[in-house]
C-alpha cells in the first residue's frame, strides 16, 4: 500500500480509501460484519476512511465509530461529510453556519471521537454565501474539532471562487476535493483535476467501479442484474438507452484488455484511477468482505503506458459515456430551474 500526501495538509493517506456508504441500512445492516470489513481494510494498510452524516442517516458513522475503538482511532485519517438534507424540514441540510455547527457535534458523537481529520461539504449550497460556509469551517478548525476541510463534487469554477474568497476574507481554504472518477466517467480530467493540482489540493475520488459497471456484472448480451441501484437510478443501467449501449461496448473492450494485462477488470479500473498524478486516493465502497478482497489487490498496480494508451482509445480522456446520467459533477447552473427562459 502506497501512502501519499493529502494535498498540503501534511497528512499522509493510503492510495485506497475505505468508503463507508454501504455500512448500515442502505447497504450492509450487519454491524459486526461491517466492523470486520473495516478491520480487514486497516490490517491491509488502509489508513483512510470516508463516511458521511447522511449515509444510512448516521448509522454508517456509528458503525465506523464502533470499529475504531481499542486504540485504532489514532492511526486512522477519518473523513466525514455534511450538507445533504436529512428531511424536508427547513434548515436540516445545506452549508449554513447553523447546520454545520449542529451537524459536526452529531457526527463527533456518532463517531465516538473528539476530532475529525477531514470534514467535507457534501455538496455546495447555492443558497449559502461561500464565505458563510468557509467561516464556519475555519472556526471549527481553530477550535480543534476538525483538522482540515474540503468539499465534494464541485465544478472547477466554484473551486477557484472558493479559493479566492478564502484568500480575500482571511478564511482557511478547502484542502481537498472529492469528485466522481472512473474509466467510463472521465470529465474531471478537463478541469477539476488540473485545478486541484494548481491549488495543491488533495483529491479523493469516488465511484471507481462506476456503480458496478466495472465489476463485470453488466455485460453485453446478458440481462442486467436487478439491483437496488438499478431501481433507484434506472437511467444509469437501462441497456436500451444508446448511451448505456456505448458503456456496455466499452466494458467489453476494457474487460478484454484487463484479461490480456493479467488483471481483473476491478483491479484495472481502480489502478487506473489511483495512477492519475492529481489523484491522492480512490474511495472503494465494499458492502461485503468478498467485495473488499476483490478490490484490495489494486493497490500497488502500475499500468504501463501501452495499457493506458489502449484505455484512451476505448474511452478518450475527458469523456463521460453517459453524461445525462453519470455527469455527477455538473454545476447547479445547468439545472432546469436555473436555465429555463
Amino acid at each position: 500500500m502506497d501512502y501519499r500526501p493529502l494535498g498540503r495538509t501534511g497528512i499522509s493517506v493510503s492510495e485506497l480509501c475505505l468508503g463507508a456508504m454501504m455500512f448500515g441500512a442502505a447497504g450492509n445492516p450487519d454491524h459486526d460484519e461491517s466492523i470486520r470489513i473495516i478491520h480487514r481494510a486497516l490490517d491491509a494498510g488502509i489508513n483512510f476512511i470516508d463516511t458521511a452524516d447522511m449515509y444510512s442517516f448516521g448509522e454508517s458513522e456509528e458503525i465506523v465509530g464502533k470499529a475504531l475503538t481499542a486504540g485504532r482511532r489514532d492511526d486512522v485519517v477519518l473523513a466525514t461529510k455534511v450538507g445533504l438534507p436529512w428531511d424536508d424540514r427547513p434548515n436540516h441540510g445545506g452549508a449554513s453556519r447553523r447546520w454545520i455547527m449542529q451537524s459536526v457535534e452529531n457526527s463527533l458523537r456518532r463517531l465516538g471521537t473528539d476530532w475529525i481529520d477531514l470534514y467535507q461539504i457534501h455538496r455546495l449550497d447555492p443558497t449559502t454565501d461561500i464565505d458563510e460556509t468557509l467561516g464556519a469551517l475555519s472556526d471549527l478548525q481553530s477550535q480543534g474539532k476538525i483538522r482540515a476541510f474540503g468539499a465534494s463534487t464541485v465544478p472547477a469554477s466554484e473551486i477557484v471562487e472558493a479559493q479566492w474568497v478564502a484568500e480575500r476574507r482571511g478564511r482557511e481554504r478547502f484542502r481537498t476535493e472529492q469528485p466522481p472518477y472512473n474509466l467510463l466517467t472521465r470529465e474531471i480530467e478537463w478541469d477539476v483535476l488540473p485545478t486541484a493540482q494548481r491549488y495543491g489540493m488533495g483529491v479523493l475520488t469516488y465511484s471507481p467501479l462506476a456503480m458496478g459497471w466495472l465489476t463485470g456484472r453488466y455485460r453485453a448480451g446478458e440481462e442486467a442484474p436487478d439491483t437496488g441501484r438499478s431501481q433507484i437510478f434506472p437511467g444509469r443501467f437501462d441497456p436500451t438507452l444508446p448511451a448505456n449501449r456505448r458503456k456496455l461496448d466499452a466494458v467489453e473492450a476494457l474487460a478484454v484488455l484487463a484479461e490480456e494485462t493479467g488483471l481483473t477488470l476491478i483491479e484495472m479500473a481502480i489502478a487506473f484511477v489511483v495512477r492519475h498524478p492529481a489523484v491522492t486516493s480512490a474511495i472503494i465502497g465494499p458492502r461485503t468482505m468478498e467485495h473488499l478482497e476483490s478490490q484490495l489487490p489494486a493497490a500497488g498496480v502500475a499500468l504501463s503506458a501501452d495499457v493506458l494508451d489502449r484505455i484512451d482509445e476505448i474511452v478518450p480522456p475527458g469523456v463521460t459515456l453517459n453524461p445525462e446520467a453519470d455527469n455527477m459533477s455538473f454545476s447547479a447552473a445547468l439545472k432546469p430551474a436555473n436555465r429555463r427562459r
